[in-house]
């Protein structure tokens, strides 16, 4: 096994033994991305030369017994929305040409304290409004869509040209990537990580999170990105548990709710089996399956769009009546949409999003954790612009792949997509598991509790189309 493909568990260990130097490690993926990046493009821009100064930094760290922790000398990307000082946040749009960070986002300067090793910014749908990142390939099929807007953090970390990445999640664009490229991405509860130096969509549903391989990774890099941050309106100040799992698989007490309603609705017969032979694995793993209904489902698409258009609209207001051409079209109309919105539809869905809190938080007392796809279908055709479902119902693309990673978003739950399968065409399925606020450490047991009863995953093999 090449350092590339070592999870950030694996490679931290082999760190701290001595058997693998954070040179060593990060050569491996800079010498994958080189490989990689020419028919994936995952990455706005790539330091190389920057994250082997860093590398050799932790090198004589390591070698002093400095060690800071379990990402001193791991290799990341950061989603090309989260500023890092003296480098440009294009969000991968010409709006920014010109832009340079006066200074670090919070997270980016909290993983730099950890010793994590910054390789470059990767694509984002621009200004993170669409759910394919265009310009950015699938890992494991270069003709279907990555998913976004987290699409290149995904991708480089499916193909191993990154060991972890950041991403942002105002609609399902941390889980709807991971989950097209077969990997892990964590949407933690609203507030947990602080927001300051990160470009904005809709303030009140964004949120930073990791893509990893694996979900015990998620876990080692949610603990160094919590925290309390008075910069963000939105920060918590939660206490900060242990979140790594203790390793055990036995689930015995846990109550997993199943929707039979709303989840599994236009859903791709493979999507479903995938997602409902992992729920009965962690039926056998001890927990107990407690069939649930989701509510006020009806309200779910008008509430995520009426927070989230009036919201981007306020955000880009300023630049959207100066240089309204230097966005690409179909962000140009979202935008300009956002203008047409009365006042009065964003209260109610304020008001909507307050019921549904509340209805959630109810059905979260009858169970422990909710387990459903984290998208209907998996990755479309990069040229496709709708599904058209067996009942004869066509859905774009876009809505399909928000429509049920949303209700996370509205109520501010937190959310973990992990890889539960392939379909047919060797494209990956995944599961995401929802949980009560504050509730990472309950997800991140359950789904690596699963995850220790499957084989290894092996990288995206980043195939053409047939």
């Amino acid at each position: 096994m090449q350092p590339y493909e070592l999870s950030i568990a694996t490679a931290a260990e082999a760190i701290r033994a001595r058997e693998l130097s954070p040179l060593e490690l990060v050569d491996s993926v800079l010498n994958r991305l080189e490989q990689v990046e020419p028919q994936l493009q995952a990455y706005v821009s790539v330091g190389a030369d920057a994250a082997r100064r860093a590398a050799r930094d932790a090198e004589r760290d390591v070698a002093a017994g400095r060690l800071r922790g379990p990402l001193h000398g791991v290799p990341m990307g950061l989603k090309d929305l989260i500023d890092v000082a003296g480098a440009p946040t294009t969000a991968s749009s010409r709006v920014r040409t010109g832009h340079r960070a006066e200074t670090d986002s919070t997270v980016a300067a909290r993983l730099a304290a950890a010793g994590a090793v910054l390789l470059g910014k990767t694509h984002t749908h621009e200004f993170a409004y669409g759910l394919t990142t265009p310009q950015t390939h699938n890992a494991w099929d270069r003709g279907r869509v990555a998913g976004g807007s987290s699409g290149g953090s995904a991708v480089a970390v499916a193909a191993g040209a990154a060991t972890f990445a950041l991403g942002t999640d105002t609609g399902g664009s941390i889980r709807v990537p991971s989950a097209l490229n077969g990997v892990v991405g964590l949407k933690p509860t609203y507030g947990l990580v602080p927001r300051h130096g990160v470009t904005s969509l809709s303030w009140s549903l964004d949120h930073v999170g990791p893509i990893t391989r694996t979900v015990e990774d998620a876990a080692l890099v949610l603990s160094s990105l919590v925290g309390h941050d008075p910069r963000d309106p939105a920060s918590l100040t939660a206490p900060r548990p242990q979140y790594r799992p203790n390793g055990t698989t036995d689930l015995t007490g846990l109550r997993i709710g199943v929707p039979h309603n709303y989840y599994f609705d236009h859903v791709q017969p493979e999507v479903e089996a995938a997602v409902r032979l992992a729920t009965a694995e962690l039926e056998g793993l001890g927990a107990q399956l407690v069939e649930v209904e989701i509510p006020m489902t009806r309200y779910v698409q008008a509430t995520q769009w009426g927070l989230m258009v009036p919201e981007a609209t306020a955000y880009h207001e300023r630049t959207l009546r100066a240089v309204p051409e230097l966005y690409r079209d179909d962000v140009r109309i979202l935008l300009e949409a956002g203008e047409l919105m009365p006042a009065g539809d964003y209260l109610r869905a304020q008001r909507s999003r307050t019921l549904m809190r509340q209805a959630w938080a109810r059905l979260l007392e009858d169970v422990d954790v909710i387990a459903a796809p984290t998208v209907p279908a998996t990755a479309v055709k990069a040229h496709e612009e709708t599904i058209t479902w067996p009942d004869g119902t066509v859905e774009a693309v876009s809505d399909a792949y928000v429509r049920l990673s949303a209700p996370a978003n509205i109520t501010g739950m937190p959310s973990l997509s992990l890889p539960v399968g392939h379909d047919t065409a060797g494209l990956p399925i995944g599961m995401q598991l929802l949980g009560r606020p504050l509730g990472e450490r309950e997800l991140l047991r359950v789904g690596h509790a699963y995850e220790q009863t499957r084989p290894a995953r092996p990288l995206a093999t980043a195939q053409t189309t047939a």
